[in-house]
């Protein structure tokens, strides 16, 4: 996916802004944070707000009118876009993450060893299906 870094419109807007939000839920950082679901749900509020926020304003958008479009004061936004915020420092940090080497999204390790994890189960659930079949063929015989 091409992500533009100076959005022209409201599509490259939402390609920026779903870019930095999803980089941001796979950071090692975030991940961990989100799997408590006490934090789950004000961390991901607060990185749409960040991601959302920073892509309106390269695309020029003006402070008052992102404010506006998102339903959130421009003091939280001016906080997000200088970084003052976890949400906001993070997602600059994915935004230059995002410049240097584009749109690249890592797996955590527990993501991993999860898939890992149902790979082997999905693998015993065949084998032991094959041995069932095996088992009716032999009485069907």
């Amino acid at each position: 996916m091409e992500v533009p870094l100076k959005p022209m419109g409201k599509e490259d807007i939402r390609k920026l802004e779903s870019a930095l939000l999803v980089m941001a839920l796979f950071d090692k950082e975030t991940f961990e944070a989100i799997r408590n679901p006490a934090e789950r749900l004000t961390w991901v509020d607060s990185l749409y707000t960040a991601a959302a926020a920073l892509a309106r304003e390269k695309a020029g958008m003006p402070l008052s009118k992102i404010s506006e479009e998102i339903g959130v004061s421009e003091a939280s936004i001016r906080k997000h876009l200088k970084g003052e915020t976890k949400a906001g420092k993070l997602v600059l940090q994915m935004y230059e993450k995002l410049s240097k080497e584009g749109f690249k999204v890592e797996l955590p390790e527990a993501v991993k060893e999860s898939i890992e994890g149902f790979k082997k189960e999905i693998k015993q659930k065949i084998e032991e299906i094959e041995r069932k079949i095996e088992e009716i063929k032999k009485i069907i015989e």
